[in-house]
């Protein structure tokens, strides 16, 4: 089941292939842009997770990072003590 991308609006990474080793890309924002998609998109913490992803066609997008992990609620019973019985001797 795919979830429907929400691409991050203001926001645009591009490689920067002559660039030293050390230096992956350059990411740009357009404020007036940005700031609404910022201001939507966050979570209870206040923080948004983009990802850069690459298209098929070799461009480079940012996406609104929307995983969210299971709640680790403990289910299971906690282990109960074993009562050792004496020894016989």
């Amino acid at each position: 089941m795919s979830e429907e991308k929400i691409f991050a609006d203001g926001f645009s990474f591009k490689k920067r292939e002559n660039a030293p080793d050390f230096v992956v890309g350059r990411v740009s924002i357009k404020i007036e842009d940005a700031i609404p998609f910022l201001k939507e998109n966050a979570n209870e913490q206040g923080w948004i997770s983009l990802n850069i992803n690459q298209a098929r066609s070799g461009k480079y997008y940012m996406e609104l990072d929307t995983f969210v992990p299971k709640s680790q609620q403990k289910t299971e019973t906690p282990p109960q003590e074993k009562k050792e019985e004496p020894l016989p001797f």
